[in-house]
């Protein structure tokens, strides 16, 4: 008996330490799975949660690039309305200096055709020339100073987009 008990004691040990062991992989390989999927998860999440901050940090970059293109139009516009209106007035401005250097003109003409004698006409043009001269130089100065009042006015909208642009640009990217 004590051969035939050895063997099969063996036999159940063996049966016995296999089971064991298959009990301890298979609860190994379980911990492991379920280790290794919360790891996949935690890292999906965390991809995730970063691809939506990304995708946030995009969309308000590009909203805020919309609104600062929305802005340019606006300026746009503005110079292009100061513009017009300063160039209609400039117009006016430029059609009253004709009118009265056409009314100051028939003045001369008539006051000539009432002088009597040729000092008197020589006297009247002399005095004629200087005042047209006068006011010739006078109006003129004054268009110039219209004329770059317009072009101050008209830039300034986009002289305004143009610094908000470069401090845009110097701020720091995230800020």
């Amino acid at each position: 008996m004590t051969t035939k008990t050895k063997p099969a004691v063996a036999a159940a040990e063996v049966t016995k330490l296999m089971t064991e062991a298959a009990a301890t992989s298979t609860a190994q390989a379980q911990k492991l799975m379920a280790e290794s999927t919360a790891q996949a998860k935690a890292a999906m999440e965390k991809t995730m949660e970063h691809a939506q901050k990304t995708t946030a940090d995009f969309l308000k970059a590009a909203e805020e690039a919309m609104e600062f293109g929305r802005g340019n139009i606006e300026a746009m516009t503005r110079a292009m309305q100061v513009y017009f209106t300063g160039m209609q007035d400039l117009g006016r401005q430029m059609v009253s200096t004709f009118q009265g250097l056409s009314d100051h003109a028939l003045e001369g003409a008539k006051a000539l055709s009432a002088a009597k004698s040729l000092k008197e006409v020589a006297d009247l043009q002399v005095s004629f020339a200087r005042t047209a001269l006068e006011k010739g130089m006078a109006d003129m100065t004054r268009l110039q100073e219209a004329v770059m009042k317009v072009a101050e006015d008209s830039f300034a909208p986009i002289s305004a987009r143009v610094t908000a642009a470069m401090e845009r640009m110097a701020r720091p990217v995230g800020g």
